[in-house]
């Protein structure tokens, strides 16, 4: 049997991914639409001015930088879901992003250089960048702009999309006076969605899925991110309703139907609503006994 399932959700759940998929098509088609633009302006230019640059000079020149850039592109996404801007983390990984556009342009002037010696000397022509100094400047006041434009955009469309979704919170202590329920053991966490605030029950929770900086949290059938860590979600949780099954799942346990033993020690849970996630090894045994005095009983593999 295959030891590793496809869950859903992993590593980015599935509005996530679609908004990914968007985002680079669209990235693409701007850097393209933007290359065309700019070979047709500048061979109109070079026309008017009475200059002599071939049309596959300009076409290159245009063309190799927008190929590194969209090579790097992932990458950069994947920047911005690993280290997000928040309001309590912007000042301390803003200067990360700083050194990020410094070396992206880097990337970007060695890449694009060396793709145009290569392709002029296809042409039986020599590419020469002149100063390094100057280029490395020169490209850098470009790519800084290009560079935290994709960061801006990415962050706004993953708010949007966290806006739209649902995003969850857990409760804070109040102000003054005591608290109505305990912040340390929560019963219910506040979602807020479309800018309307309504409270999920920790009961409701069936199972919490590690995802980069966040925890998605699914109940009935939807995925609210949560901006923690599941070991930090563990801690505030009953341990004898919610177990951990895998480094990136926390499972309530009156939703396991079945555990299915697979090669090597893994497993497979048997989800209420149909859904199959992993157990890992190194969980297996912890959860058959926190499970064994749970209702409905679990059925024994």
């Amino acid at each position: 049997m295959d030891p590793s399932p496809t869950p859903p959700g992993l590593e980015l759940d599935r509005a996530h991914r679609r908004r990914r998929i968007v985002m680079i098509a669209f990235w693409v088609f701007t850097f393209v639409a933007a290359a065309v633009g700019n070979t047709l302006t500048t061979r109109i230019d070079v026309a008017r001015n009475g200059q002599v640059y071939p049309t596959w000079q300009i076409a290159t020149n245009e063309f190799t930088s927008i190929f590194i850039s969209l090579l790097m592109l992932p990458l950069l996404l994947r920047a911005c879901d690993r280290w997000p801007l928040h309001a309590d983390t912007w000042r301390r990984r803003l200067p990360l992003y700083v050194l990020g556009s410094m070396a992206w342009s880097a990337a970007h002037v060695v890449g694009m250089d060396l793709l145009r010696w290569f392709f002029y000397g296809v042409w039986g022509s020599h590419y020469e960048p002149g100063s390094w100094a100057v280029q490395a400047v020169y490209e850098y006041l470009k790519d800084v702009r290009t560079f935290f434009l994709i960061v801006a955009v990415c962050h706004t469309v993953e708010w949007f999309g966290r806006r739209t979704q649902g995003e969850a919170s857990l409760l804070t202590a109040p102000d003054e006076g005591p608290a109505v329920e305990s912040v340390e053991r929560p019963e219910r966490f506040l979602v807020r969605k479309l800018g309307r605030d309504f409270l999920v029950a920790t009961a409701d929770i069936e199972w919490a899925q590690a995802a980069g900086n966040y925890v998605n949290l699914r109940v009935r059938g939807r995925d609210y991110p949560l901006r923690t860590t599941l070991a930090a979600l563990e801690t505030k949780l009953d341990p004898t309703v919610f177990v951990r099954a895998h480094r990136s799942y926390l499972v309530q346990l009156g939703h396991v139907t079945s555990i299915e033993p697979l090669d090597a020690g893994d497993a497979r849970l048997h989800m209420a609503d149909g859904t199959v996630l992993p157990c890992s090894r190194r969980y297996r045994e912890s959860l058959r006994a926190a499970a064994s005095g749970v209702e409905p009983a679990l059925a024994r593999a």
